[in-house]
């Protein structure tokens, strides 16, 4: 398995967004992953041919292509992997979903959640909400860089991706806590240039 990019984009699923066109962007910018995320009411019809679409963005600019939650859409458009939240499959049933080489993130926020990730065989974890944000609802407390660097200490040699109200103004506190890299959505679909933010969050990221 090559090594897992720093820096994750998430597709923005809100209504109203260019989630092909900040993706593109961003891909073209230098992006080395995508996540794609699709809203919890799209079909699955439409999420596979959303996805498609990344797939062929990533295959086109050689990054890697997870697909968040929906795993069968994940094998459907060839995917790297997928990622899994609290209330998707356990990650030791993503594993034998995707098999032993695909990508498996999997949504931790305490040392003990994560342990047990890993021992199931998530290839790496996604944390936080390491601040608040607004690009996702119901969201639990905000962990800061001490909550995201707490759950790195407890897996070494596992990539920790901090997530939630990330900026590139914030990436160095978090790499300074333990996380080897960072997820974002609104960073850059928000951004009136996704293409420059995407490279600001790339040499924030970089060691």
């Amino acid at each position: 398995m090559a090594p897992l990019g720093r820096l994750h984009i998430i597709t923005d699923s809100r209504h109203g967004r260019d989630a092909l066109g900040a993706t593109a962007a961003a891909l073209a910018a230098g992006a080395p992953v995508v996540q794609v995320r699709v809203a919890d009411e799209t079909t699955d019809r439409l999420a596979y041919e959303f996805a498609a679409q990344v797939r062929r963005l990533t295959i086109e600019h050689g990054a890697t292509c997870l697909v968040n939650d929906r795993l069968q859409v994940a094998l459907a458009v060839g995917a790297d992997g997928g990622h899994v939240g609290a209330d998707d499959l356990p990650v030791a049933a993503a594993r034998r979903v995707l098999g032993p080489a695909a990508v498996l993130g999997a949504t931790c926020r305490d040392a003990a959640s994560a342990r047990a990730a890993v021992a199931d065989g998530a290839s790496y974890l996604g944390v936080g909400p390491a601040y608040t944000t607004a690009t996702k609802a119901g969201l639990p407390a905000a962990l800061g860089p001490a909550g995201v660097g707490a759950v790195a200490a407890a897996v070494p040699g596992t990539p920790v991706i901090a997530i939630a109200g990330v900026t590139a103004a914030r990436v160095g506190e978090l790499r300074a806590a333990g996380a080897y890299g960072v997820a974002v959505i609104g960073a850059v679909s928000e951004a009136a240039d996704p293409a420059a933010a995407t490279k600001e969050l790339l040499a924030a990221v970089t060691p």
